[in-house]
């Protein structure tokens, strides 16, 4: 069995690279907090089977591949209803929206690649809400903003929150090369704000489990802004976007085998150099009809 009892009635499912936490509403009747990638469905569905449980519900924290994956499986399936924040819930509603994802690759290799995310939402959670009733049970929710456009915490009536990719865990901290995030300097802030998030135990989709998360967030914050600092150090002269790329994938021995993995990676990379730009330590530059990046101390400033 890989389901571990959190608190109460709040569990998870160990699913090997994350947790998916659930919700029991009675010993039958469970209700899903994200449902993991795809390569996860095996794992999660075991563990449902075994245990008999029947999926009431689903919300989700935010719109990525390793958190929706599953929704439109599980929902014809279950027959199960859909909570998500709006804006992502949106975007994971159509392949042509989830363009605004994955501007780089056209339309059909978005339906082709990225088809499992899309899935029909039942409510949609507004950044103004702080709270929702779901299938007559109440959970909290505390707006994280940063890592994706609308990333939400989750708190279980047990007041077990789960943070799902608001934070990362010491062990990714100590092997991840390049974090994701959608606007870093938001997400620095939402980091911040966690020190507000009151619960008794949290849940890190990627992979914990803390009574505490105090350190944790001084932690992800150093992380996150060394990392960023990383990506400046790639930057030698004039730069486009392709170069810090191809650099990046030497220095820090990443794998660019196919357009994909180069497309995440540059989307990666993207976020550091934004926020390099937002925090005045880089300039943009058209340089012989290029858009490049360079230092602010480059001498061939002009």
């Amino acid at each position: 069995m890989n389901t571990i009892k959190v608190m109460g009635d709040t569990y998870c499912i160990d699913v090997g690279n994350s947790y998916i936490p659930f919700y029991k509403l009675n010993e039958k009747d469970i209700i899903l907090l994200d449902t993991g990638h795809i390569h996860e469905r095996e794992m999660i569905e075991s563990a449902i089977e075994e245990n008999e449980f029947n999926i009431k519900g689903i919300i989700n924290s935010h719109g990525h591949p390793d958190h929706v994956a599953n929704n439109q499986y599980l929902k014809n399936k279950y027959n199960c209803l859909i909570a998500a924040p709006m804006y992502e819930a949106q975007i994971c509603s159509s392949a042509i929206n989830l363009k605004a994802y994955y501007n780089d690759n056209t339309l059909t290799e978005i339906k082709d690649k990225y088809g499992y995310m899309l899935f029909e939402t039942d409510f949609y959670i507004t950044d103004k809400q702080n709270e929702i009733n779901f299938c007559g049970v109440e959970f909290r929710i505390f707006h994280t903003p940063g890592h994706s456009p609308s990333h939400i915490c989750i708190t279980t009536p047990d007041n077990v929150g789960y943070v799902a990719d608001a934070l990362v865990s010491y062990e990714i901290i100590e092997t991840a090369k390049i974090p994701f995030d959608f606007v870093l300097l938001e997400d620095l802030k939402s980091k911040d704000k966690l020190l507000s998030y009151d619960c008794d135990i949290y849940i890190v989709a990627h992979k914990g489990i803390y009574d505490d998360i105090t350190n944790l967030i001084a932690d992800n914050i150093a992380f996150y802004i060394h990392r960023a600092e990383k990506t400046y150090e790639l930057i030698n002269g004039r730069m486009t976007m392709g170069e810090i790329v191809k650099q990046a994938s030497i220095k820090f021995n990443v794998n660019l085998s196919n357009i994909y993995k180069y497309d995440m990676i540059r989307r990666m990379l993207q976020c550091h150099t934004d926020y390099l730009y937002e925090t005045g330590k880089i300039r943009l530059v058209i340089d012989k009809g290029f858009r490049k990046y360079e230092r602010k101390n480059n001498p061939l400033n002009s």
